[in-house]
This record gives C-alpha cells, structure tokens and sequence, in this order.
C-alpha cells in the first residue's frame, strides 16, 4: 500500500485531505437574493416577455 502512495502526485493527496462543509441551501439563497438585489430578475422578465413577443409576431400559422 505504501508503494501506492508514493506514486500518487502531490495534490491528489493534499485534495483527499481537504473537509469542507457546504451549504447547499444556503448558498442558492444568496445566489438568488444577489440575483434580485443586482435587479437581473427584472432582466430576464423582460428578456422573457420580448422574445415570447417577438417569436409570436414572427411565426407563421
């Protein structure tokens, strides 16, 4: 088992050391209040609602 560690490079064991707790509920409640706070919410509405319009008006049938 040894002579397997010796050939792993570095980082991969640095990595295999590495504990990080994650929030993953947390995070994307404050990627969404950021996404609302920076106004983008009200850039992909609009975006939305002007392309809908625009495929309407220029489909066919």
């Amino acid at each position: 088992m040894s002579l397997l560690l010796l050939k792993l490079p570095v980082n991969w064991t640095i990595v295999a050391q590495t504990v990080k707790n994650t929030d993953l509920a947390g995070d994307v409640q404050r990627s969404f209040d950021h996404f609302v706070q920076t106004g983008q919410i009200w850039a992909l509405l609009t975006g939305i609602i002007i392309g809908y319009l625009f495929r309407s008006l220029t489909s066919y049938g």
